[in-house]
């Protein structure tokens, strides 16, 4: 059975390519990806994870004002019961020049991965993996059941 994410580009940003991307390469690797698209609120994130009993959910922002929509977020999932991997991804900071701070900064505010724009998707798949706890052995299978 393929492991449900939530992807989605939060607050007022409106860059589709990068979930675009993302959503194809999830699918690929046997994920059922629900897109909720562009200028997503952290309500919809919530209530999407779960409706749709997700395992993780992935931000994506990338006009570099990921921090402001973040703010509060995952009080937001605490307060709704979840307690899935969380992961972050994009240009996440205006004239972001030391991506390790960010990255820092993101952590404290809970997420589990933070990626920059220029991260490959398979590097978000493995880690989503890792984070599942999937054998590649299951990760196959997820493949060649969907």
């Amino acid at each position: 059975m393929p492991r449900t994410v939530i992807l989605g580009v939060i607050g007022s940003d409106a860059h589709v390519v990068g979930i675009t991307i993302l959503e194809q390469a999830l699918s690929a690797a046997g994920f059922e990806v629900v897109n909720l698209g562009v200028q997503t609120s952290q309500t919809d994130f919530v209530s999407a994870a779960k409706s749709h009993d997700a395992e993780a959910v992935l931000v994506s922002s990338l006009y570099g004002h990921a921090r402001q929509d973040c703010e509060g977020f995952h009080d937001r999932l605490e307060a709704a019961g979840i307690d899935v991997p969380t992961y972050v991804g994009g240009n996440l900071a205006v004239g972001q020049d030391d991506f390790e701070a960010t990255r820092e900064r993101f952590m404290e505010m809970g997420f589990d991965r933070v990626f920059d724009a220029e991260t490959d998707p398979e590097e978000a798949i493995a880690a989503l993996r890792r984070d599942l706890k999937l054998t590649t052995t299951e990760a196959e299978q997820v493949r060649v059941d969907s």
